[in-house]
């Protein structure tokens, strides 16, 4: 049986702001760290012996190559390389490949072995501010049952490094953008925008510093909350747009606990995320969401907020 069986469904979690996370390790040595991600990011882990590697001429240093699964040309990226980790020859013929799906991008991490899946609830989920240091690759952790610490990493930073191409392109912001006709809440206004990962912080920014539009960022989904609860008056808020996934408090809570409320019902809230199952989608609107955008497709988040402003 596979580590990855008995899943829970996602919507199911995300009614109790848990997650489920894949842990796994990238090397065998003795103290070597645990590490973590969502198993709704995951496909499968195949051993790296039984797929030909295929290398690309002139590629970045981590992107290893690609093999074919299933009739799927998969890049494979060097996850232990990025961590600073060297494998001996011995550990690469042992090694396993974690195949992934971000915003329908598939790609294969290199790892040693998957441990086990484990649930945890987002406020159990730790970001302290050493790991929001510049080029950072962790985001948060949590700890396992023996009290051994797991790090999650952040993969968007690991994908805009070695395949930039898959991320948002931050200038291809849409032709007409200086032609909408931009309400003049929004316009005066400040968007607050609650998300964990200092790349996608980054997009973000640049793309509301392109439309000359206010915004606040918040790390996590709970600091948005407290923030917005403590304001006078919320429905002056223009817009909000948060992720799934963050510590604390997850997206889906934040919408929970918007919608439940008459100050914030009303304010047009968008999910930004990565977990673009139609699953996720289904359950964002159902909790409240006005939209809901890939992040990969983030420089439209601007024309989509206007018009859920005007319907």
């Amino acid at each position: 049986m596979s580590v990855l069986d008995n899943v829970d469904a996602a919507t199911n979690l995300a009614k109790n702001n848990e997650l489920q996370l894949l842990v796994f390790r990238v090397s065998e040595k003795d103290g070597s760290a645990f590490y973590a991600i969502n198993v709704f990011k995951t496909r499968e882990v195949v051993e790296a012996k039984n797929h030909f590697l295929t290398q690309i001429p002139s590629s970045h240093a981590l992107l290893e190559g690609t093999i074919m699964l299933r009739g799927v040309q998969i890049p494979i990226l060097n996850l232990p390389k990025w961590l600073n980790v060297s494998l001996t020859k011995d550990e690469m013929a042992k090694s396993n490949i974690l195949i992934c799906d971000f915003n329908g991008i598939i790609i294969g991490l290199r790892i040693m072995s998957a441990f086990r899946v484990i649930k945890k609830n987002w406020n159990e989920m730790h970001a302290p501010d050493s790991y929001r240091q510049k080029d950072g690759v962790v985001m948060n952790d949590t700890r396992l049952e023996d009290g051994s610490i797991c790090l999650i990493l952040d993969y968007e930073k690991l994908l805009a490094d070695v395949i930039p191409q898959a991320m948002v392109n931050v200038l291809e912001s849409p032709a007409n953008i200086k032609e909408l006709l931009i309400p003049e809440k929004l316009r005066d206004g400040t968007v607050l925008i609650a998300e964990d990962s200092k790349t996608a912080q980054t997009h973000l920014k640049q793309i509301f510093n392109n439309a000359h539009l206010n915004f606040k960022m918040f790390d996590n989904g709970k600091k948005l909350v407290d923030y917005i609860f403590a304001m006078e008056d919320p429905s002056i808020i223009p817009a909000i747009i948060t992720d799934i996934e963050m510590p604390e408090m997850s997206g889906f809570t934040v919408l929970q606990k918007l919608n439940a409320d008459n100050r914030t019902i009303n304010i047009p809230t968008i999910v930004n995320s990565s977990m673009t199952g139609q699953n996720n989608k289904r359950e964002a609107e159902v909790l409240g969401a006005s939209g809901f955008i890939d992040k990969t497709k983030s420089h439209n988040v601007i024309p989509l907020i206007i018009d859920v402003m005007n319907a």
